[in-house]
């Protein structure tokens, strides 16, 4: 594919369990899916590998590293379908009390990219700090095709500086594995801020939630002017659309909104 194809790109909206064998299953199911209607990138939500609600101490014993079953069957998938996969995995973290919410690009021949959540849910009654071990301050970006995807997590959406680091880092898409907890306005804000972020950065952005009940679904496929290209409503499923540096140009051209910015992002 030329560099300046376009990239198809897939969100499966899906609902982990506390399985984590049936959780595998449930994605190599979908990657079959997705692949089969042309996705060179596949995106999963958060806690793909693990998810118990509420949080509880099952989620240290569930835990994973990179060289784990979760990763080591991502790798085998993207190898045998020729594609690329995001998804999200409960991985140890540096205290036996604690986990990372870490987000992996995985290739064929390897981990292309980590990312472990920056930004914890202590809000809306939840306080996801009790068992999460935040990360690192990093803007990692991987390359698919000549179109360079930025990494970030759920209630990082609502914090613009993420973005806006991805895109000083060369993103030309905002990759958002997400559980978007259900709540008053909660779906208001997810698509709002979707939006918010593609058109203030005039990127795209890919966003795969959990299903309803305990999500609130509708996992995104946005354009740089913030239009839904595809999606899924609140069960689960799988939506593609293309990717394409052109467009990114072409709005940039008549919108050079991050040319005539006067400040930059700097970690606090």
């Amino acid at each position: 594919m030329p560099a300046s194809a376009a990239v198809p790109v897939a969100v499966c909206q899906f609902a982990p369990t506390d399985s984590r064998e049936q959780n595998r299953e449930r994605l190599a199911e979908l990657v079959v899916a997705a692949a089969a209607r042309g996705a060179r990138l596949i995106v999963f939500p958060e806690y793909s590998s693990y998810f118990v609600d509420p949080m509880d101490d099952t989620l240290v014993a569930n835990a994973e590293t990179l060289e784990g079953d979760f990763v080591t069957t991502l790798q085998a998938l993207a190898a045998d379908h020729g594609v690329v996969i995001v998804a999200g995995l409960v991985e140890r973290a540096s205290d036996a009390a604690h986990v990372h919410n870490t987000v992996v690009a995985v290739r064929g021949d390897g981990i292309l990219g980590v990312y472990r959540k920056q930004h914890l849910y202590d809000a809306f009654g939840q306080k996801e700090s009790d068992w999460i071990e935040a990360g690192e301050l990093t803007a990692p970006t991987f390359e698919v095709a000549g179109m360079r995807f930025g990494l970030m997590t759920c209630y990082d959406l609502r914090f613009p500086e993420v973005a806006r680091m991805l895109v000083d880092a060369g993103a030309d898409a905002l990759v958002v594995p997400a559980e978007w907890v259900r709540g008053p306005l909660k779906e208001h804000h997810w698509t709002t801020l979707l939006a918010a972020r593609a058109i203030e950065n005039t990127v795209y952005v890919v966003a795969a939630d959990h299903p309803t009940p305990v999500g609130v679904g509708h996992s995104q496929i946005i354009d740089p002017q913030g239009v839904v290209l595809a999606g899924v409503g609140v069960s689960e499923g799988i939506a593609l659309a293309p990717v394409e540096r052109a467009v990114i140009e072409r709005v940039r051209e008549s919108n050079p909104a991050l040319q005539l910015r006067r400040y930059r992002v700097s970690p606090r």
